[in-house]
């Protein structure tokens, strides 16, 4: 049976809080905090967006959560310095278990895809930089229906451009909301418990697998 494996980006396999040692140079010891809260931000903009039908590319939508977080704390931070976290965000790094996990799972001949929120040129950069582009077999981003994730619309999509079933077609996230979405969707969905104290949605909906890493998961399907 065909198996796709459908890995989201930010969060799964690059860290957002990579930004963290840029923003501790000029916040100090508030730079964990805000950048919690800007990927809230972050988060809740692509939402509203999608419920609104007012797409944009999510560079606009982290932008602009940059800015509200800032006014919202009182960072004051510089034009510059927004500049430089941009940049900053656009070459995280990805967790240290992402490499070896994706080369077992391509020793295993199991299809690999990144699928983001992102878009298509944003995710390539990352990934590329990152070191980790050439492991995947696909890149899907959601600006090519322009919907968002958790949008039903997105995940279809998804096994339809794949042409795989959905019951084929594994979402693996550390982002509740996505897994949830995907289980929703009629798709199969691995929650990457990165830490332990992370909490589940109480929806019902819960995932087919919980993993604490990727390399638990290629350990899981080798």
């Amino acid at each position: 049976m065909k198996r796709v494996l459908a890995f989201d980006v930010y969060g799964t396999l690059i860290d957002t809080h990579g930004v963290v040692e840029e923003l501790s140079r000029r916040l100090g010891d508030g730079a964990e905090e805000f950048s919690r809260r800007w990927r809230d931000k972050q988060l809740e903009y692509a939402f509203r967006r999608g419920l609104m039908g007012a797409f944009a590319d999510f560079s606009q939508c982290t932008r602009e959560a940059l800015e509200f977080v800032d006014r919202a704390t009182g960072s004051r931070l510089s034009e510059t310095d927004k500049e430089r976290l941009m940049a900053t965000y656009a070459r995280l790094p990805a967790f240290d278990d992402v490499a070896p996990a994706l080369e077992r799972m391509a020793e295993a001949r199991l299809t690999r895809v990144a699928f983001s929120n992102g878009s298509r040129t944003a995710v390539e950069g990352l990934l590329r930089q990152a070191g980790i582009l050439e492991r995947f077999d696909d890149l899907v981003s959601v600006e090519e229906i322009k919907r968002f994730k958790p949008d039903p619309a997105v995940y279809a999509y998804l096994h339809n451009r794949l042409e795989s079933s959905p019951h084929e077609t594994w979402l693996v996230s550390s982002n509740p909301f996505d897994v949830i979405g995907a289980k929703h969707a009629g798709l199969r969905a691995v929650w990457v418990r990165r830490s332990a104290e992370a909490p589940f949605d109480p929806w019902g909906d819960e995932p087919d697998l919980t993993v604490s890493s990727l390399e638990e998961l290629a350990e899981r399907l080798s």
